[in-house]
């Protein structure tokens, strides 16, 4: 039989369990739900169940196993621990040391917009390249870098938290992080919409979004795509922020490519057109022409980049 590998993506809300072929071929997916209670001490018990099941029905056995991978949402270090997910409610102990204790499977964990990046170099929107970073850019603004084929963790396991870099002095809103001005403020799902709110009361140029109760960014660029004018000033204004974020980076590693994923990337090439316009001001000369692209694998990114890890 082939040898295999499991890509585990835990989520806030779902946990997505992938069975690849060591080539990338993926063979099964499905999700369960991310069951947060009592701290989420039924999480792992519920991934390990899951991986059984999967065996039993498909009769693989444990020797044709390479070893499961996981994303986890929080920062991990490069021996699997995790240094507290507040999402799940996990405090600090080893993810990984625990599916190996429970299993006797080789395991391997790491952060959930690393394992991303990692995916969509393994197998996606990056695939061919030597180096590159991924921005998520949803809820929150995440992201992940890899060099060489591997993933920058960082000392901390922090690196690459672009969405928690100062970009703006003057903030005086709170960001969930505790500090004021973050990228995530201003670029997020949540941040664009609070841009165009602020926006609405400061303005008083017409716009469709007056007349939608509870906007969204999807709404916010549908409106700017369509020619409403503060919609388009707010998609710029967050363009902005996003490619100064972009070319800080650039400036530190200077990767191959940037790829954009995440919930707001489904705003297509004009999302993408603005950030690469900007970025083109800002950054530092020699980084001019990298590319940014649009991530490609979508949600299996994340269990795509865990069975990559592992392998």
């Amino acid at each position: 039989m082939k040898k295999v590998v499991f890509g585990i993506d835990i989520g806030g809300t779902t946990v997505k369990c992938g069975l690849f072929y060591t080539d990338g071929t993926l063979v099964e997916k499905c999700e369960i739900p991310t069951r947060k209670e009592d701290g989420g001490a039924r999480i792992i018990d519920d991934i390990c169940a899951q991986i059984r099941q999967i065996c039993s029905d498909r009769n693989i056995l444990k020797e044709n196993i390479i070893g499961i991978g996981m994303g986890v949402p929080g920062s991990v270090n490069k021996d699997g621990v995790v240094n507290k997910c507040v999402n799940l409610g996990w405090g600090v102990f080893n993810a990984a040391a625990e599916i190996e204790r429970r299993m006797g499977i080789s395991a391997k964990a790491g952060n959930d917009a690393n394992m991303a990046a990692l995916g969509e170099f393994w197998l996606g929107g990056a695939k061919g390249y030597s180096s590159m970073m991924m921005i998520t850019v949803g809820t929150g603004v995440g992201g992940g870098i890899i060099i060489d084929g591997k993933p920058l963790v960082g000392f901390n396991g922090a690196a690459a938290e672009i969405g928690h870099i100062p970009v703006e002095d003057n903030e005086t809103e709170k960001c969930n992080c505790g500090k004021s001005g973050c990228l995530e403020q201003y670029a997020s799902a949540t941040g664009i919409v609070r841009v165009a709110q602020k926006m609405l009361q400061e303005e008083t140029m017409a716009s469709v979004l007056r007349k939608i109760e509870k906007f969204t960014a999807k709404d916010i660029f549908d409106a700017a795509k369509s020619g409403d004018m503060l919609s388009v000033k707010v998609a710029e204004y967050v363009s902005r922020m996003l490619a100064k974020g972009l070319a800080c980076a650039a400036g530190i590693i200077d990767p191959e490519c940037f790829l954009i994923g995440g919930g707001v990337s489904a705003a297509g090439d004009y999302f993408i057109n603005l950030i690469e316009k900007n970025y083109r001001e800002l950054v530092f000369h020699p980084s001019r022409d990298t590319k940014i692209l649009k991530a490609a694998l979508g949600n299996d990114a994340g269990m795509c980049g865990a069975a990559r890890l592992m392998l």
